[in-house]
């Protein structure tokens, strides 16, 4: 295992950005590896941009310099952009394909990139996953466990010093019964796209 596991988890308010970031440090708990997370949300609850960091291993601060996360994981593609100044060449980006876009481009005062281009750009950054996790979580039976994909995504990736099925577990713990078995499939839905990528 590394001595330090850095990951930067992005997207808009409502996507569960804040809600993963917990569930990877009640993970890390359980694995017994030190774990620090912050959170950065403003104006979230409007749709706004949300970072969370997750440190693992021997960390004192959840605070992340520039150009040092192993793994950008992002549930908007403008997000993971907006993020780059974190990652490396050796940098694991995975990002959903699906825009939201924001209300300053509905009301045409701004342009959305294409998304095409936003892939361009980070590819020649870092090493780049991109999963339709919004098609995986509907297939799974529910678009709110798009952020259980991308932990499943995540837990693929092969960076996190324990395994998937810790991770799994997190994330079972904190729902009722009927739900379990959407995020079980949602969860392993992530897993495979990352593998198949």
């Amino acid at each position: 295992m590394k001595k330090k596991i850095s990951i930067v988890l992005t997207g808009v308010g409502g996507q569960g950005v804040i809600t993963g970031a917990n569930i990877l440090g009640k993970a890390a708990v359980k694995a017994e590896v030190g774990v620090f997370v912050s959170e950065i949300h403003g104006m979230a609850q409007r749709g706004g941009a949300v970072v969370c960091t997750v440190r693992m291993g021997d960390v004192s601060s959840p605070l992340l310099p520039s150009g040092t996360a192993d793994v950008l994981l992002s549930m908007e593609p403008v997000e993971a952009l907006r993020n780059i100044c974190y990652v490396n060449k050796k940098t694991k980006i995975i990002t959903d394909i699906n825009p939201v876009i924001p209300f300053t481009v509905a009301v045409g005062g701004e342009q959305y990139p294409k998304v095409e281009e936003i892939f361009k750009e980070l590819s020649a950054h870092a090493e780049l996953y991109t999963i339709d996790a919004l098609q995986i979580a509907k297939d799974a039976g529910a678009v709110i466990t798009k952020n259980t994909v991308m932990l499943g995504a995540l837990a693929a990736s092969g960076v996190l010093p324990f395994k998937p099925d810790v991770l799994l577990e997190m994330i079972l713990e904190g729902i009722s019964e009927k739900y379990k078995e959407v995020n079980t499939k949602a969860f392993e839905g992530g897993m495979k796209a990352v593998k198949k990528g």
